[in-house]
């Protein structure tokens, strides 16, 4: 296999993945709001935190130990498909009615649960072909991983363009999309299994080694401050469109761009996510893991700051700025951050330690975020008449804005790099 087929291979398994996820994750907030689940939004983006603390990690395990990445991939998006199917035939079939928060809500958290540990063994089938090939990650990963933002943002659009931002059709999208790619994923380049030989200490079958990871005080404060930073992973993902919708309430902006075409506007954070993603390599090289995890929360500041000093009319292009800001805020975290873990691990643990990241990113550090993030928008936003409604969003954008300038400033300070020989 030359290394354009590969590249092109990969690309095309990126695109499906983040199509997958981009079908509802940023328009499933207006869905729930519309279905009369607004209080409990915050759980749908919670579960995929929760579901992540330990379904990525034991799907990491498995290909490591017992079936090959590429295939365990395949297997979990059919899977994921299919649960995702049924939560939008159920739903089609309550509309009109009263939507069961129970059964949706099961069906939907099947379908994560699967779905959540395709992000870190996607990235393992990535690294594994390109080393395999002698190419090296930080350079060719990238523009390979770039395209999977633009199938996020494909869907995102469709989805908008087709009205599907408050009906159940998005998550017929991602159904769709996901079981073409479970069967696409058994076309992809073998990885390798680490069954061994002989004896081995139960930490190495059950494939707790990527935790040894934390007996290294750099790796352990890394992961500390990984699920730190990823409280702020899901906010602008689950609560952004419904803000945006709750303009629609206030005469002068309900006709405006953003209110009637929220996902299109919020796109925008994944057109600055392909753009951003191409200047990983440069940023990593020239400045080191801290200055850039330093700079992605930074963004993360502006992100929340911008948000609630803006609006759909006159101040639209501080909702523009929150969503160029947000290509930094997430890339130099989750790519730089993925690149950082496989670069200090070896093959024998690469997906476990993939797994782990995924652990306190997206499993502790979204769960805590969206739960947390849920309570204060109750507060301030859904326990307040409707005229108080905009004024109460804004205030929950100044508090996510003040934690994630002391999350930046704690790293800031204990954060030590490791220093070139």
């Amino acid at each position: 296999m030359n290394n354009l087929s590969l590249k092109l291979r990969l690309t095309a398994m990126n695109f499906l993945e983040f199509a997958v996820w981009g079908a509802y994750l940023t328009s499933m907030g207006s869905y729930l709001y519309s279905a009369g689940l607004a209080e409990n939004i915050g759980w749908f983006y919670a579960v995929q935190g929760i579901v992540s603390i330990f379904m990525p990690g034991l799907m990491g395990v498995v290909a490591d130990r017992w079936i090959p990445a590429q295939r365990l991939l395949g297997l979990c998006h059919l899977l994921a498909g299919l649960f995702m199917g049924a939560a939008a035939l159920y739903a089609g079939g309550a509309e009109g009615g009263t939507l069961d928060m129970t059964t949706f809500f099961t069906l939907y958290t099947l379908s994560v649960a699967f779905y959540m540990p395709t992000l870190a063994l996607s990235n393992s089938v990535a690294f594994n072909g390109l080393t395999k090939a002698g190419l090296d990650t930080v350079k060719d990963f990238p523009p390979i991983r770039v395209f999977g933002t633009v199938g996020f943002i494909c869907t995102m659009w469709a989805v908008s363009l087709m009205h599907y931002e408050t009906t159940f059709g998005q998550f017929l999208v991602s159904a769709a999309l996901s079981l073409v790619l479970g069967l696409y994923s058994q076309t992809l380049p073998a990885c390798p299994v680490n069954r061994g030989g002989g004896r081995q200490k139960l930490s190495q079958a059950l494939g707790l080694d990527a935790f040894a990871l934390f007996r290294q005080k750099r790796m352990a404060v890394f992961f500390l401050f990984s699920m730190l930073l990823g409280v702020s992973l899901q906010i602008t993902n689950g609560f952004a469109s419904p803000f945006i919708k709750a303009f629609a309430d206030v005469e002068v902006y309900k006709e405006t761009f953003g209110v009637q075409y929220t996902g299109m506007l919020i796109s925008l954070s994944q057109i600055s996510e392909t753009c951003c993603i191409l200047l990983i390599p440069f940023f990593l090289k020239r400045f080191g893991i801290k200055k850039v995890m330093m700079i992605a929360m930074l963004a993360w500041v502006l992100r929340f700051a911008f948000f609630g000093l803006g609006n759909p009319g006159s101040g639209v292009w501080l909702f523009v700025l929150s969503m160029i800001v947000y290509g930094v805020a997430f890339d130099f975290f989750n790519i730089s951050g993925a690149l950082f873990v496989d670069q200090n691990t070896t093959p024998g643990i690469r997906s476990s330690a993939q797994g782990l990241f995924m652990i306190m990113t997206n499993g502790l550090g979204a769960s805590i975020g969206t739960l947390s993030a849920q309570a204060v928008v109750n507060h301030y936003v859904y326990n307040v008449p409707v005229e108080q409604q905009i004024a109460g969003w804004q205030t929950c954008w100044y508090i996510f804005a003040a934690y994630a300038l002391v999350v930046l400033l704690l790293f800031a300070i204990v954060f030590r790099e490791k220093k070139a020989a």
